[in-house]
């Protein structure tokens, strides 16, 4: 009965996350359509740029994937891609609880705590944000010129990592306020906390850099730094994470994105909206599509314990 009452469960879950989806992208790709300047995409440099994407993806899950060996417990790599691409279609649906919950249940089902898997992510997510704000003023300071701007920036990155491990508490404390919820305490070695912090920077450029390859390939006529791309894509994307009452940071992101591609002067006219628009419909895509796949495959493999049990 309660592997039916799963079953059901799982199906309903992923029908409403393809349902929003699909009417996510459908409604994203007639505004592209209809944003103007003849949407003619150079698809080899829209497909480089997702390529990038997946290459983070996969930075990401490894990272999650040692945070729960943190934990005492031992998660396949094949596994923790699934349970990761999978809950993360729970960002579609309106809330933010639904990625969590999902990951807890996925996890519980391979064998691992529902706490250590939500946990990890927890931990994560917090280190991501403090990364992303970091990147920001790193590649910010950059768009100065300001040697001295991204000597200090740089420096004041690093100390954020490796003061990582002392620095979770009081993020966490600052998280339970946020959320209004009473979080696990945390005894995770040092590690893989800076393993996280250090993958969450890397993650960040990544997705500038396929950001900018994307850009391109919309709007042949965006130029610019790397540097700037990266600074308006975690900008941007942060702001959307933290809204809390939009699904995928939906319209808010893209708001923040064209007001930062003009002000670095990275677009003329319109193009800023295009690039906006045609990114979200990128975005979801790359996000949406493992996922479907792996719930479409339907594919198990079961996660141990360090010591064998599971």
């Amino acid at each position: 009965m309660r592997r039916r009452i799963f079953l059901v469960v799982q199906l309903a879950f992923a029908a409403a996350v393809l349902g929003f989806a699909a009417g996510t992208i459908a409604d994203q790709w007639k505004k592209a359509q209809s944003a103007g300047f003849g949407f003619r995409p150079n698809w080899a440099l829209v497909a480089l740029s997702a390529v990038v994407v997946f290459g983070t993806y996969a930075l990401l899950i490894e990272t999650w994937r040692l945070m729960v060996q943190g934990w005492g417990f031992r998660l396949e790599r094949r596994e923790a891609a699934r349970i990761w691409l999978v809950s993360n279609l729970g960002r579609y649906i309106p809330g933010k609880v639904w990625q969590i919950g999902a990951m807890g249940v996925m996890a519980q089902r391979a064998g691992v705590s529902p706490v250590a898997a939500t946990g990890s992510a927890i931990v994560i997510q917090l280190v991501n944000l403090v990364a992303g704000i970091g990147v920001v003023a790193l590649t910010g300071a950059g768009l100065l010129q300001e040697a001295a701007l991204v000597v200090g920036a740089a420096v004041l990155l690093g100390i954020a990592i490796l003061l990582a491990p002392r620095l979770l508490p009081s993020l966490l404390r600052v998280a339970e306020r946020a959320i209004g919820k009473r979080l696990p305490a945390l005894t995770l070695p040092e590690r893989p906390i800076w393993f996280a912090a250090i993958a969450s920077v890397a993650a960040w450029l990544l997705y500038g850099v396929a950001f900018r390859v994307f850009a391109e390939g919309v709007a042949p006529t965006a130029s610019g730094p790397a540097a700037s791309y990266i600074a308006a894509f975690t900008a941007s994307y942060l702001i959307g994470y933290v809204t809390l009452f939009a699904p995928g940071g939906v319209v808010v992101r893209e708001l923040a994105l064209v007001a930062f591609l003009e002000r670095l002067h990275l677009v003329s006219g319109g193009e800023g909206m295009l690039i906006a628009v045609a990114s979200r419909l990128w975005l979801t895509v790359t996000e949406v599509l493992p996922g479907a796949l792996y719930l479409a495959l339907g594919s198990r493999v079961n996660g141990r314990t360090v010591d064998g049990r599971g």
